[in-house]
């Protein structure tokens, strides 16, 4: 399907680290093991379907890539206390990083949503700028990196997740997104 940003379903991943894996104790590996996680977080994913597919499309996003942020940051709320996570850093359903922003609405509100995924198109935009020879897709894969670690630590597509959380986050992100993609998002 897609978006303004490119297809979700086109872009190249290799999903989750091993170390990623094991918070989940699980014998999978890679893509198996990020549509795993993406799985055992969708029943809680659900809860906030249609306010992700809304924010989504309005922002130009594909609501699967939402939904796989999500499920990333924080197991769709599962790992949050008080709507807060990261050592108290990260804010919200899509972790907004009180350092680099002011968190906006309730953790799990539109308007939270609607704040994270416009991070997201942000970092996308910026990589469009940095990188204009890279596909639709690479750019887009470089932004869901970008909103782990920002855009000024993406150096090249090769490497695009070697300042990133457990240096998997855009793989993982992107093989979670498949998945929710597949499944209804």
């Amino acid at each position: 399907m897609g978006s303004r940003y490119g297809d979700i379903m086109k872009v190249e991943c290799t999903g989750a680290s091993d170390i990623t894996a094991a918070q989940d104790k699980l014998k999978e590996k890679g893509v198996a093991a990020s549509h795993k996680m993406a799985q055992t977080d969708l029943t809680r994913m659900n809860k906030y379907k249609s306010l992700i597919q809304k924010e989504a499309v309005a922002n130009g996003v594909q609501p699967a890539i939402v939904a796989g942020i999500i499920s990333r940051e924080c197991r769709a709320g599962n790992t949050l206390v008080d709507g807060w996570g990261d050592h108290g850093n990260g804010f919200g359903l899509m972790q907004v990083d009180k350092r680099y922003h002011t968190p906006k609405g309730r953790w799990d509100s539109e308007e939270h949503i609607s704040q994270g995924t416009g991070i997201l198109v942000g970092m996308i935009e910026n990589l469009k700028q940095k990188f204009p020879k890279w596909t639709k897709e690479q750019q887009l894969k470089g932004g869901i990196a970008a909103y782990n670690c920002g855009a000024s630590r993406i150096q090249s597509n090769e490497s695009v997740d070697s300042a990133t959380t457990g240096h998997d986050y855009s793989n993982d992100v992107v093989a979670r997104a498949q998945w929710f993609e597949m499944h209804g998002y």
